[in-house]
């Protein structure tokens, strides 16, 4: 089994860049994943929420898989993104799709189906028996309709060594305690709203999953590894100077806010793919004069 410590730490759910035209554009990503690794990140996860993945093709996956490791070559590891609400279709990309290169599987709770608890267990049961790699599940029960119950946790935490954690994105501190009260200490809590890293880590999360560390991977890095040296004080103190930026990456859905906010600093264009739509006029100067107040 993988040595767990490679995903402590800042993670970052990568964009996928288009150009206007709406096809991928690749060297901009090339441009974010040398930009995350050279500003500290810990690991990048590819094909999650924020890469925009349920509106790619089967073809655009594939190429970015490769694409991506190919250009971070070993610097960092990689996590990525194999979910659906359709049981059978992940079982069959965990078992034919080219994972080399990747070092874990982030696998979200399936949505619209709206399953039960049980229901919840025998779909990552069938994913945890299909995977060549180590699971991280993943639970936003905003996006899904249906939250993981800790005790849903623990029983596939105990039941399968090849899951490994969980992405916690319900928003809710007290479930983070509850599922460390019924895991082993080995497994590991991960952060998935920004806003809420320190805490997170207070209450011994291993760190975060971040959207904002696509504009300031360096700046998130810091707040990440001082928290998880003990340093949680100062930790929250810098997150909160960031506290009105993450609150706007959200007002229009994500990576609205995001890319955005990249395409004000000339990292990507802010072209994302319908259903979502650019930014507003309103919310480009929002973040144009909030980026400038952090970054006098």
């Amino acid at each position: 089994m993988m040595n767990r410590d490679v995903f402590k730490g800042l993670g970052v759910a990568l964009v996928t860049p288009f150009m206007e035209n709406g096809a991928i554009d690749f060297a901009a990503v090339a441009k974010v994943v040398d930009s995350l690794i050279n500003g500290g990140v810990d690991y990048i996860l590819v094909l999650g929420t924020t890469g925009e993945t349920p509106t790619l093709s089967a073809d655009e996956r594939k190429a970015l898989i490769r694409f991506v490791r190919d250009r971070v070559a070993g610097r960092v590891p990689l996590m990525l993104g194999v979910g659906g609400n359709c049981t059978k279709d992940v079982v069959t990309t965990l078992r034919k799709w080219d994972l080399s290169g990747y070092n874990a599987v982030l696998s979200v709770n399936p949505y619209y189906n709206k399953p039960t608890q049980e229901g919840l267990y025998q779909h990552f049961k069938a994913i945890a028996e299909a995977s060549p790699l180590p699971i991280m599940l993943y639970n936003i029960p905003g996006r899904t309709g249906v939250n993981m119950a800790p005790e849903t946790v623990a029983r596939l935490a105990a039941d399968f060594d090849n899951i490994i954690g969980i992405k916690e994105a319900s928003g809710n501190l007290e479930q983070v305690e509850r599922i460390k009260a019924l895991v082993e200490d080995d497994f590991l809590v991960v952060s998935g709203d920004d806003g809420l890293n320190v805490e997170v880590i207070k209450r011994g999360g291993c760190g975060a999953i971040s959207v904002l560390a696509n504009l300031y991977p360096a700046a998130m890095a810091d707040i990440i590894h001082l928290a998880l040296s003990g340093n949680t004080e100062e930790a929250a103190s810098r997150l909160e100077k960031l506290e009105n930026i993450i609150s706007a990456l959200f007002e229009e859905g994500n990576p609205v806010g995001v890319k955005t906010a990249m395409a004000l600093k000339g990292i990507c264009t802010d072209t994302v793919r319908l259903p979502l739509v650019a930014g507003s006029g309103a919310l480009r100067e929002k973040m144009k004069t909030l980026i400038a107040e952090y970054e006098k």
